[in-house]
């Protein structure tokens, strides 16, 4: 009895072994991860508050060698800025939600078994996910057909409905209970008040996670600003006005090093501590943003794979 006790000890203790160094493996595989993932933002945000001149030596990892403030100066200083900063915001508010509003209802309704013609509009419209027309008939269309070029609905409007966010959430919906629909359609609900009062809340998480893919898609945009409303200064997208103030930087750059004059004056900006402060002002948004929608863009993360 006591040797059986012996043992049985033993293996507690061998197991309990192994445990501690398969969660010690998972906690420096999972620390080593997050070193590679966080350095290059902490060093991009050392670059952007160093000076420049000093920048180009190199060397600057996690902390700036030459605290500076030119850099962001010089983005910050043009006037349209502020206007383009605006542009950026009302896009991506109004196409969140316009997507959001669209996408889910027409999710909704091909996810209803007796709507007859839910497999041929989804065939439809898969299909546009592999042909593509190009960018010169898009921009035809858009710009001659549907005249919205120079104007603020060619940010919106093409926007409004996402195939693969229809058939992420089509695929959330088919997974609900259909006890629900039923038993609101017996109490005399139609189906917008199924939809907004019963689908659209139990729906939260997807459309969270939706949300953030099209907020960061329409705040990272820019080349549709390039195609449409480049001749607009008061339609310029914030990301479409930092790409110009790096080509117009790096242009400068290039002019300076061909002029003798100009190599001995002290510069405090540079291509690269600009690009580094157009990164961190780009990315700041999202990333204020991110940690409010974290727990239901992880719920709609896990859910999806679970289903998938």
């Amino acid at each position: 009895m006591q040797r059986k006790l012996i043992q049985k000890g033993a293996v507690g203790r061998g197991s309990k072994a192994k445990d501690f160094a398969f969660h010690l493996a998972i906690t420096l595989v999972l620390l080593a991860l997050m070193v590679l993932t966080l350095y290059p933002v902490l060093n991009t945000v050392a670059i952007s508050f160093n000076d420049g001149t000093d920048a180009i030596r190199g060397g600057i990892h996690i902390w700036p060698r030459t605290f500076s403030l030119e850099s962001y100066k010089g983005v910050l200083a043009d006037e349209y800025v502020f206007s383009a900063f605006l542009v950026s915001v009302a896009r991506t508010v109004v196409s969140t939600i316009l997507n959001l509003v669209l996408t889910s209802m027409l999710a909704y309704t091909l996810s209803r078994t007796e709507y007859v013609l839910r497999k041929f509009i989804t065939f439809v419209f898969v299909l546009t996910m592999y042909v593509n027309a190009g960018l010169i008939p898009n921009y035809l269309l858009i710009s001659r057909t549907l005249n919205l070029g120079k104007s603020f609905w060619v940010y919106v409007i093409p926007t409004m409905i996402s195939c693969f966010n229809m058939i992420v959430i089509r695929t959330y919906i088919i997974g609900l209970p259909d006890a629900l629909v039923e038993s609101a359609r017996i109490d005399g609900a139609g189906e917008f008040r199924v939809f907004w009062q019963i689908i659209a809340p139990l729906c939260l998480p997807v459309l969270a996670t939706v949300a953030l893919f099209v907020a960061v898609g329409s705040w990272n945009s820019w080349f549709d600003t390039h195609l449409y409303n480049a001749g607009k200064p008061k339609l310029h997208t914030l990301q479409y006005l930092l790409k110009m103030k790096l080509a117009t930087t790096q242009a400068s750059s290039n002019a300076a090093l061909s002029s003798t004059s100009a190599l001995s004056a002290r510069n405090t900006t540079t291509p690269i501590t600009i690009r580094a402060a157009i990164t961190v002002i780009s990315a700041l948004p999202i990333m204020v943003v991110y940690p409010f929608l974290q727990k239901y863009f992880v719920t709609g993360l896990s859910i999806g794979s679970v289903k998938g």
